[in-house]
């Protein structure tokens, strides 16, 4: 399983006016941007090929992952080489692919557009607005990815515990038993508290087999048009397909870069980490609570 998609097609509106000429997934976060470490993370377990699902005004996604040879003999002229180092993610030995949503009709749409580079084959996809784990340190890929084969499933979902306020933000699993790996019976779009059969909500991270396509094809649009994966993913529970979840670990929090308040957390989480400059700016928040 070397394949992944990562839908970027969105608007970022609660994000405005930083997305009004940037595309969310290219705010920085720390020394980068948001959607650079969902692409290390990926290839750090074995993904080669990429098929990013754009939208308007993404061009900087591809110019990201694309060689700036003129930054490069540069900085080699000069001799920069710690700042060439920075740049080893544009040489990976990966393929980066690029398609248009050209309508923003929902998650289960952009999956769509994925259709012919996933073949006939099994393929992960990892939101492009959610980092799992600090710095993106997290193998819950490779776990779904083991779980998919173990387990003979056609989908298998990450999953985190959230509070009960959060609930109805989510798609909350109903799972057949507790554990770190869970057999789905079904799974909830956004209920209320006391419709939510878990606190166990979607994390951003799928593994899916090609029979997503088929049950895509037969969900019927909902609100605004939408195509919803969770619908999809219902419908092939309900023929009988083996669903299945996995936690997150304790390490493995998801930063879900959706709003402000989320993207000022991550973001001070981030830099506090830093190795160079994480220990000088606690001293000085120390300093702006003093005051």
């Amino acid at each position: 399983m070397n394949k992944a998609v990562i839908p970027v097609a969105g608007l970022g509106t609660r994000l405005l006016p930083a997305t009004k000429s940037q595309p969310k997934e290219m705010l920085p976060v720390g020394r980068k941007p948001i959607v650079q470490y969902i692409v290390e993370e990926l290839i750090r377990i074995g993904i080669e090929e990429i098929l990013f699902i754009t939208g308007p005004g993404k061009t900087s996604i591809e110019n990201h992952f694309g060689v700036n040879y003129e930054l490069v003999q540069t900085l080699r002229e000069k001799g920069k080489e710690e700042l060439l180092a920075e740049l080893e993610f544009d040489r990976v030995p990966a393929q980066y692919y690029y398609t248009h949503q050209r309508q923003l009709l929902g998650l289960g749409h952009a999956v769509l557009c994925s259709r012919s580079f996933a073949d006939d084959e099994p393929f992960v996809v990892a939101l492009g607005d959610s980092i799992i784990g600090l710095n993106a340190q997290s193998d819950i890929v490779r776990r779904m990815q083991r779980c998919f084969v173990e387990k003979g499933c056609v989908a298998v979902i990450a999953f985190e515990q959230v509070s009960n306020e959060k609930v109805h933000q989510y798609g909350i699993a109903q799972p057949k038993s507790n554990g770190e790996f869970f057999e789905l019976s079904d799974i909830v779009e956004k209920p209320t508290l006391q419709e939510a059969p878990s606190n166990l909500a979607v994390a951003a991270r799928y593994v899916f087999s090609p029979k997503i396509f088929a049950a895509l094809d037969r969900t019927e649009p909902g609100k605004g048009g939408e195509i919803q994966l969770t619908d999809a993913i219902r419908l092939l529970i309900k023929e009988g397909g083996k669903v299945w979840g996995v936690q997150l670990g304790v390490n493995e929090r998801r930063h879900d870069i959706g709003n402000f308040g989320s993207y000022f957390r991550a973001f001070t989480e981030f830099a506090l980490a830093d190795e160079k400059y994480g220990e000088s700016l606690r001293e000085y928040i120390a300093t702006l609570n003093k005051g």
